[in-house]
């Protein structure tokens, strides 16, 4: 039998000591003036960071209207970075696909299979239907939004009333489809009043926890909670991909500074 998605997430993460996820939300208008703004430019950074963080990095996590917005071009970078990687990292589609059936196996075709993906975040509006396509392979891999860390979040995922709001729907059919071991939930870290509650609707799912840094979520308060059971991915994106001056030295020293405290509170505590 297969590995597991989540049994392939939770090696990466014990070779390496570490649950950090690198957003790869590259945009060049945030590069400084000395870095080329270009197509090519966007992917020699890429590359850049990628290579100054992959020993210690489990996990990257390019988001696709980054790269949609140049067209297909865009789209051609994004498959090149994640060839890059090569195996050496698990990667997360931050798409947020989710349709009817027929048309997720395609979504679940181009991006799993075709550009080599390991899983795929999936919004989960269109109910069950949207999601089976993406897990029939065991060793690919979802993030079901759950609890996002956005301001108006509520407005849908608490919608009804409080002891009864739609995430917990939604958590109940991520559990019931999990049969293969491949359902993470994405759980945003500013929402600490309902993670432990979370925590135990999930036995023992991966979180993919977006928020920390930029959004002012709690890092140390996300991994405790997440980590009872499971396993939490700390995804961080502009805090490093744009820390300090910008410059290489400053992205790949915050990547660093963020691995430490993780490593500090649920990981072995060695410095990078």
């Amino acid at each position: 039998m297969a590995i597991s998605f989540t049994q392939r997430l939770e090696t990466v993460c014990r070779d390496k000591n570490n649950s950090l996820c690198i957003g790869l939300d590259i945009d060049p208008d945030k590069f400084p003036s000395e870095l080329d703004t270009s197509l090519s430019g966007m992917e020699s950074f890429g590359k850049d960071v990628i290579d100054g963080t992959i020993d210690f990095c489990p996990v990257y996590k390019p988001n696709f209207a980054f790269f949609e917005r140049f067209g297909s071009q865009g789209f051609a970078l994004l498959e090149r970075l994640v060839a890059h990687i090569n195996g050496r990292a698990i990667v997360i589609a931050d798409a947020k696909r989710g349709d009817i059936g027929n048309t997720s196996h395609q979504y679940a075709s181009a991006i799993l299979d075709g550009m080599g993906c390991d899983a795929i975040t999936i919004s989960p509006y269109m109910g069950r239907d949207a999601i089976k396509p993406f897990i029939e392979n065991a060793a690919k891999g979802v993030f079901i939004l759950a609890v996002t860390s956005n301001s108006s979040a509520s407005e849908i995922q608490e919608h009804e009333n409080q002891s009864n709001p739609l995430y917990k729907k939604v958590i109940q059919i991520a559990m019931e489809l999990n049969t293969n071991e491949n359902i993470g939930l994405v759980v945003g870290a500013t929402k600490t009043e309902v993670m432990q509650e979370v925590r135990e609707l999930s036995n023992g799912m991966p979180w993919l926890i977006p928020g920390v840094g930029t959004q002012g979520g709690d890092l140390e308060t996300a991994l405790k909670i997440s980590h009872k059971s499971g396993i939490g991915i700390i995804n961080v994106s502009r805090g490093i991909l744009y820390a300090g001056d910008g410059s290489l030295n400053d992205v790949v020293q915050s990547a660093k500074n963020y691995t430490e405290k993780i490593r500090s509170m649920v990981w072995n505590p060695i410095s990078c």
